[in-house]
């Protein structure tokens, strides 16, 4: 399956029925008088967030949504049916904006999450809501409200506990195919990972959710490389993982331009708690190792994890690195007993 992360869609809901114009015709009733139905109200647009999606791909293909008109009412007081609904099924961690692309609408991070995208529209009343004292044959019945029509985007971001970051070729994809049973494309060349991914990592009995992306590179946040919009797939991890080729030249240059590119990106990124390793430490000797190793610990300012996922060094140290923190943020969010009340 293909991966998409955004797509423009048309939505319409449905239109009002129109009221109906009718009056009671029967035997041996003299005065039988209006009895024209209501229209019934048109159908709604929802968005709902489910599970086994974690891509947009469906709305390459369909981009109109319309909800079913409601149908008209009808004599002997009946009333119409409503029109059929229109859901958008996406994956949690969806979120929707208006046609500008920046008005944020809603957004769904949990399954089961429905949002009321458009609103249909109002049946109209038959001719026996104007019947008076002084018109007891009305002839007039109202016309259905029309439906709500609007563009939207849907973009995804997905949600994950820690995300890898890093130069291409830093050994992210590497990483989450040997701690997960996730199977990435690698290879020797840059920017083998176009899309983002996900893998269940394990350790110590615990799991958690691991996101690799695409690397960067310096002026990703300028459209330079694949740019930085991947860097929305990270904006919800409570972690970053910044791995740091050990065959880069000068590592600690290395992981200050990630740093400056996730600065520009913006939206707290650049605040998320970070765990450093110097990635694919076997392919050094003893004493290229140390000086790497000094010259990014200067940089990031603490001593950084050495990593091999090749050999498996350091992997069990990353993955305890990362849970502690993991654990640590789900502390935080979790609610509260109130136990005011419990004896």
């Amino acid at each position: 399956m293909k991966f998409l992360d955004q797509a423009k869609v048309y939505i319409r809901s449905g239109d009002g029925g129109a009221g109906s114009v009718s009056f009671r015709r029967e035997k041996f009733i003299e005065f039988g008088g209006p009895d024209g139905g209501d229209g019934g109200r048109g159908g709604d647009v929802w968005a709902e967030a489910v599970d086994g999606l974690n891509t947009l791909i469906d709305y390459r293909y369909q981009q109109h949504f319309k909800a079913k008109t409601g149908t008209h009412g009808m004599g002997r007081n009946r009333t119409g049916a409503k029109g059929t609904d229109v859901t958008l099924k996406v994956p949690a961690g969806t979120q929707i904006f208006e046609e500008d692309n920046e008005t944020l609408i809603c957004d769904l991070t949990e399954v089961g999450q429905r949002f009321l995208l458009a609103k249909g529209g109002n049946g109209g009343f038959g001719n026996q809501h104007f019947k008076t004292s002084t018109n007891q044959a009305p002839r007039r019945a109202n016309p259905g409200l029309p439906g709500e029509e609007r563009a939207i985007w849907l973009r995804l971001k997905l949600i994950a506990d820690a995300g890898l970051v890093g130069l291409p070729n830093a050994g992210k994809s590497t990483f989450l195919a040997t701690v997960t049973a996730a199977k990435p494309k690698i290879a020797d060349y840059p920017f083998t990972t176009l899309h983002p991914g996900l893998g269940v990592a394990r350790v110590d009995a615990r799991e958690f959710v691991i996101a690799d992306i695409p690397g960067l590179i310096e002026g990703a946040h300028e459209g330079i490389g694949i740019g930085d919009r991947f860097l929305g797939h990270v904006e919800r991890t409570r972690v970053l993982l910044h791995l740091v080729s050990a065959q880069e030249e000068h590592p600690g240059k290395v992981y200050k331009t990630v740093r400056a590119e996730l600065e520009a990106y913006g939206h707290g990124l650049a605040e998320k708690p970070e765990i450093v390793a110097l990635s694919q430490v076997d392919t050094l000797d003893p004493d290229a190792r140390k000086k790497k190793v000094a010259a990014l610990k200067r940089a990031c300012g603490h001593a950084p994890i050495l990593l091999s996922a090749v050999t498996r060094e350091g992997v069990e140290d990353t993955l305890r690195a990362l849970i502690a923190v993991v654990e640590d943020a789900r502390s935080e969010e979790a609610p509260v007993e109130d136990t005011r009340w419990v004896r």
